[in-house]
């Protein structure tokens, strides 16, 4: 049965053996029939590395050669998604037909690479949160479960094909939150959402970016995405630029903050996407990171959050400048800050934060941990994509918070936050609490 079963697999993963001259002593002699090589295949086979003909069946009873061996175990090593177990019997199958192997040259260099075309990398996360307003005495409170994706496929030497793909739920009802029942922040999706998508490409000093994917400044006040187009030049001083169009709908897209609306002249509701181009100058040279970067959005209109009696703030325009720095003196102290201005607003338009780390969790180095503290304030028509969990946008307050990895890929986060909504200056505290395994 097994030589039935290996002398089938044989025929479908033949790659044209005949046109080929190879210079083992006797590629063609018999597999023995209890050589351990026909267990390893069949549960190969079994477990789905290794597959049948297109009716999904096995059939034939020829026997099995040492060359055909050597043919589906070079079909095996260019698979990537096998079990521990899978890829020990396939490196073992490796070595007791290596010379067969080496006489398919080129042809197993060629499996192996193409095999390694595509990588996927990805995480499992879940996440606390409590968002207290202690003046009004309510508070928000919400778990969440994301499961991410990230394929990248090589297209050539240049350009690369890149992805993000989410699917999150709320624990609490088990469900999707897709009304918002837990806070207007908690909104989330139990379909897998294409987050990103975009192809880049390298050129030396050059780099090229076409689709949906994240923009400059997505470590503080734009971690979101945008389609369009971007393009980056240099090495230690580096321009970046791109332009495209933003969502801006808090209902289409949770990366917004939502603090205002928008709205047409005569008070109609408006299409929320923004026309976007930004451009940045940025330096980096070991301990030293910084850099100038400028956002420029234009919709029909912006209506921005104003203080106590101001007048209302219409714009059709945000025009953002920010300029950011982050120092590391050895491998556990750094520090870390921006400043932001919307020059369009009259209100909130400010927003800057500074923090101090000492070290950090390493996801995977087991044991390696980490400590901050910071000061943030995020006036909302400033930070409209906010990337803190703790000291929110249209926010102000200390935040301090840990990490550890407990396990190999395993990371553990804490933030607590205290400080003043803006708008209201009632009294504010945050909890945060999240489990990443990364794969």
């Amino acid at each position: 049965m097994k030589k039935t079963l290996v002398s089938a697999l044989t025929t479908a993963l033949v790659v044209g053996a005949a046109s080929t001259t190879f210079a083992a002593a006797n590629p063609f002699s018999d597999v023995p029939a209890d050589h351990w090589a026909y267990d390893a295949v069949s549960q190969l086979a079994a477990d789905g590395v290794i597959e049948g003909y297109g009716d999904t069946t096995f059939r034939g009873n020829q026997n099995i050669t040492r060359y055909e061996m050597a043919q589906m175990i070079a079909k095996a090593m260019a698979k990537t998604d096998v079990s521990a177990a899978d890829k020990a019997l396939i490196d073992k199958l490796a070595a007791e037909f290596s010379d067969e192997l080496n006489n398919l040259g080129v042809r197993v260099s060629n499996l192996e690479r193409n095999a390694d075309m595509v990588k996927w990398n990805g995480k499992a996360e879940y996440t606390y949160y409590s968002h207290r307003d202690k003046d009004a005495n309510t508070k928000t409170n919400d778990d969440q479960l994301l499961f991410r994706l990230e394929p990248s496929a090589e297209v050539n030497s240049h350009w690369h094909v890149n992805a993000r793909l989410d699917a999150s739920t709320d624990l609490a009802k088990d469900s999707a939150d897709a009304n918002s029942e837990h806070g207007k922040h908690s909104k989330q999706d139990t379909h897998v959402t294409l987050k990103r998508v975009w192809a880049q490409g390298n050129y030396g000093n050059f780099q090229v970016k076409l689709g949906k994917f994240a923009q400059i400044d997505n470590d503080s006040i734009f971690d979101t995405s945008f389609s369009g187009a971007e393009v980056q030049f240099g090495n230690k001083v580096t321009f970046t630029a791109g332009a495209g169009r933003q969502n801006m709908d808090v209902k289409d897209d949770s990366d917004f903050t939502g603090e205002f609306d928008f709205k047409t002249k005569d008070g109609l509701s408006s299409d929320k996407k923004a026309n976007y181009q930004y451009a940045g100058l940025g330096y980096g040279d070991g301990k030293f990171v910084g850099g100038v970067d400028y956002h420029h959005l234009n919709a029909d209109s912006f209506n921005y959050a104003v203080d106590k009696g101001a007048k209302a703030n219409v714009e059709d325009n945000a025009n953002i400048w920010l300029a950011k720095a982050a120092y590391r003196f050895d491998k556990t102290n750094a520090l870390n800050g921006f400043y932001a201005n919307n020059t369009s607003a009259d209100d909130f338009d400010k927003a800057w934060s500074a923090q101090y780390s000492y070290k950090g969790a390493e996801a995977e180095n087991k044991g390696t941990w980490g400590a901050w503290a910071a000061y943030r304030y995020l006036g909302q028509n400033t930070d409209l994509f906010s990337t803190f969990d703790v000291i929110r946008a249209s926010q102000k307050g200390w935040e301090v918070g840990t990490n550890y990895a407990p396990f190999k890929n395993v990371v553990a986060t804490l933030r607590y936050g205290n400080g003043k909504n803006l708008l209201t200056d009632n009294k504010i505290e945050n909890l945060f609490g999240r489990i990443e395994m990364f794969f």
